[in-house]
């Protein structure tokens, strides 16, 4: 069984993450505001749904997801795409796959080090994330 995701977490780190939001096709401006952010991420479970929220001062971003269901995407606020998505588990890692206009576009997240650690990728481009449990 996988370590817990669960939790609410504070972004600690965010590195390459401009060069991701331009894989996506973020304009410069919104790529200024969102480099200033600071995140936090709040993943509960219910039974086999999840919920992962992205919280900041700018804007939030909720999905919420059954393992292995593929399911519709609207990213409102981010690249505002619909694109199609899949979350499995490999491993320890909660994995995402995401088909639509962009090639290779997805996450992974996983605990190490107590430490939730977040990679995005699109087009080559990858962001690493972590964040630290909020107490």
């Amino acid at each position: 069984m996988p370590t817990s995701l669960c939790g609410t977490w504070d972004m600690i780190s965010n590195v390459n993450f401009e060069g991701y939001m331009r894989a996506l096709g973020i304009s410069a401006c919104l790529r200024k505001i969102a480099l200033k952010l600071k995140l936090r991420k709040v993943i509960e479970q219910q039974g086999d749904q999840y919920l992962v929220k992205t919280l900041s001062t700018f804007k939030n971003y909720t999905i919420s997801f059954k393992i292995d269901q593929e399911f519709g995407e609207f990213t409102k606020g981010l690249d505002n795409r619909h694109i199609k998505s899949t979350v499995t588990w490999q491993g320890s890692k909660l994995t995402c796959e995401q088909t639509g206009e962009k090639k290779s576009r997805g996450w992974a997240h996983w605990v190490e080090d107590d430490k939730l650690h977040l990679e995005l990728y699109c087009e080559g481009e990858v962001c690493k994330q972590v964040f630290k449990r909020n107490e």
